[in-house]
């Protein structure tokens, strides 16, 4: 999976939304702001269904929230450093501090699972995820990942 292909600059922001609430609507308003077919609100509330599931915290300070969206053809992504953590619910009850959120059409099942998957592998590398954690500004945050 490349990830330019997903993952514009736009969409990488270090930020301070506070709470669970505030980062999915931050997620929700960066996509919105990049992809103007597609409301804010609509986002959110497949993020928020997703997360009603179970949270998609998946430790080590990371979380993955996603949702699908019958609206668009191919996988949204957006990438998230929170300069201070925020309780996510996460499996090791730590609160999280880098999020990778994605969107990907209702019908892409297996490339939903796919793209999950690399993106669980990458930030599994602890030398990257240093480095996102280092980073200063959208622009660094962005290099990073797609690196």
């Amino acid at each position: 999976m490349e990830l330019r292909t997903i993952l514009q600059p736009e969409c990488a922001s270090c930020a301070t939304p506070g709470s669970k609430k505030k980062v999915l609507e931050l997620v929700s308003n960066l996509i919105a702001a990049q992809y103007p077919t597609l409301s804010s609100q609509e986002v959110f509330e497949s993020l928020l269904a997703r997360e009603k599931v179970g949270s998609t915290g998946i430790g080590n300070g990371i979380a993955i929230p996603h949702g699908r969206l019958s609206s668009i053809e191919h996988p949204i992504a957006v990438l998230v450093k929170c300069t201070e953590p925020v309780p996510f619910d996460a499996i090791d009850n730590q609160p999280v501090d880098l999020l990778f959120a994605l969107l990907v059409p209702s019908e892409q099942c297996q490339e939903h699972l796919a793209t999950l998957s690399a993106m669980a592998e990458k930030l599994s590398d602890k030398q990257i995820v240093k480095q996102l954690r280092k980073a200063q500004d959208d622009a660094e945050l962005f290099r990073v990942i797609t690196a």
